[in-house]
């Protein structure tokens, strides 16, 4: 099955001509592709799907989304790797 995680944009910005940005997934930052979602600004929420922003959602559908992931344990790949 394919998730999308939502996470809130911290920056933007241009690497190599492409749109990225970091965000913020819980307290876990990872750079996210951006090009899909054009006008997203820093502070709003995307749907993130292998390093992919695929759309823009809203913060109330971002928390759902969020508990329901983790709800499911389906957050691993978020989680910080143990030394």
């Amino acid at each position: 099955m394919c998730l999308g995680i939502p996470g809130k944009v911290v920056n933007t910005y241009r690497e190599h001509d492409v749109l990225m940005g970091k965000v913020d997934f819980s307290g876990v930052s990872k750079k996210v592709c951006l090009e899909h979602v054009p006008h997203v600004k820093p502070g709003e929420y995307v749907l993130v799907h292998v390093g992919f922003a695929l759309s823009m959602i809203d913060e109330a559908e971002a928390a759902r989304v969020f508990a329901f992931l983790d709800g499911m344990n389906q957050l691993d790949e978020l989680k910080v790797p143990s030394s």
